[in-house]
């Protein structure tokens, strides 16, 4: 597998496909980021063709051969495909089958046979973190609304004081932890090790999903108190199904990966020798790919056979979970060839002039970069990708965990205040039949305290580390 190193990075930045000045970069910069903003919510184009055509202006008026420009956005989209394409398909592929075969259904339904009706945010919210640890944001939503509407629906429960916690577990493991898509394109955009990033990522996710979870569920509460919807509940996948894994066995299924990729970054640490024979062994059992893999394997009998699929059900599964990922493939391979665009067109080595006579930090404004391009376009993966791209060249002189705070930063930063273009958002509304108004009021500020929160808990790290 080809991973973008910060050496190459710098490299590229070195060598520039244009002489441009910083005016004409920074103005090069603006256009295409412009562009991308206006296809994507004006004209209603797709991300994947936004970003291409925002990469070819971004080169034009950057002053590069048109040429050059196409290759830079190939390379990039090519170099991001191989780093994290086979990352998301295993990845969607454990996450289907932990749907399909009942296994997200046991751990939602175990948790909250325990829980008292005072602990039941606290139990979504848990729910949610473990859920959504090996899924897209999207998939969770669709899992757990069930659950939602029938806990607030059974206990009497304000749809916000159950369905906030749920949505904050979900967006908290989207934003910061791989194997999600931003953060493993943003891992391998600085050169951060993603075992130290998965670590730190949930230090800061356990207080950020606390505080935006079951706390900000009160007030949400209070300012809008509706009822579940009587017509938005769905069927469970595992109504028809005969028998179901064992909880014990699910959530052992979906950790493996992290405990995996946890255990090398912790060898890395006490052994700190690459020559070393147990480094070695550890540094091919925790690679992403090998984690990720084993936990797939794993699932299919754990999960597969357990719920009593067959082996042609199970290839049914594993065939159903690629196609719905081919959008996020794309759009994520665009989004690296923007980003490659801007590092080639020595944007970042521009950033990084310009930055050094400022007094701020390099984890600020790589949040406050990913907050811009997050509220111009909704899209938590296109402002990450991007803001990954302007600071990357700035990543070259940090320490290992200082790098890995700067994913999460970046992460942080790319959940700020979902809004009208954003998909998410009404995802959202209409599943909870709420209008406009009370989205914003709940969705939207539970998003912004995701990102303020994070970004707290990354700068406070920053201080130890």
């Amino acid at each position: 597998m080809t991973h973008l190193s910060v050496e190459m990075l710098a490299a590229d930045a070195a060598e520039p496909i244009t002489t441009a000045g910083h005016a004409q970069l920074g103005i090069a910069v603006l256009a295409g980021i412009a562009v991308i903003v206006l296809l994507i919510t004006k004209f209603k184009l797709h991300a994947f063709l936004a970003l291409i055509i925002g990469s070819l202006v971004l080169g034009a008026v950057a002053g590069a051969p048109l040429d050059k420009a196409i290759t830079s956005f190939s390379a990039g989209l090519g170099t991001t495909v191989a780093g994290t394409g086979v990352l998301i398909a295993l990845g969607a592929v454990l996450g289907r089958l932990l749907a399909d075969s009942g296994g997200a259904d046991q751990i939602v339904d175990t948790i909250l046979a325990k829980a008292s009706r005072k602990a039941m945010p606290w139990a979504m919210v848990l729910i949610a973190g473990i859920v959504g640890l090996p899924i897209f944001f999207e998939v969770g939503i669709v899992l757990l609304i069930p659950v939602v509407l029938l806990v607030a629906k059974r206990g009497n429960f304000s749809l916000m004081r159950i369905g906030i916690p749920a949505l904050a577990g979900l967006s908290v493991m989207h934003g910061l932890i791989p194997p999600h898509p931003g953060p493993l394109v943003a891992i391998d955009a600085v050169g951060a090790n993603l075992g130290v990033t998965l670590a730190l990522g949930v230090v800061v996710a356990i207080p950020t999903m606390i505080i935006a979870g079951p706390v900000f569920s009160r007030y949400a509460a209070r300012w809008v108190d509706i009822q579940p919807p009587e017509n938005l509940v769905p069927e469970r996948t595992s109504d028809d199904l005969e028998k179901r894994p064992g909880f014990g066995i699910t959530v052992a299924t979906v950790l493996l990966p992290v405990v995996m990729m946890l255990a090398k970054a912790l060898v890395d640490i006490v052994v700190d020798n690459p020559e070393h024979t147990v480094q070695r062994v550890f540094d091919v059992i925790g690679s992403p790919l090998i984690a990720l893999l084993t936990a797939v394997l794993v699932a299919m009998f754990t999960l597969g056979r357990a719920a009593g699929f067959t082996r042609g059900r199970i290839a049914a599964t594993v065939e159903k979970s690629l196609g719905p990922i081919a959008g996020v493939l794309l759009i994520v391979g665009a989004g690296g060839g923007f980003k490659q665009t801007l590092v080639d067109a020595g944007v970042g080595q521009m950033i990084l002039d310009i930055s050094k006579g400022w007094n701020i930090s390099t984890l600020l404004l790589a949040w406050l970069i990913a907050v811009t391009i997050r509220l111009a376009t909704g899209s938590a993966t296109v402002a990450t990708i991007s803001a990954a791209g302007l600071v990357a060249p700035l990543a070259a002189e940090m320490s290992t965990p200082q790098a890995a705070l700067l994913v999460l930063a970046i992460g942080s930063g790319s959940l700020f205040f979902s809004h009208v273009n954003d998909a998410g958002f009404w995802l959202v509304k209409e599943y909870f039949g709420m209008n406009v108004g009370q989205t914003l009021k709940t969705w939207s500020v539970m998003e912004t305290l995701i990102s303020v929160v994070g970004i707290v808990c990354v700068l406070l790290l920053s201080l130890v580390l």
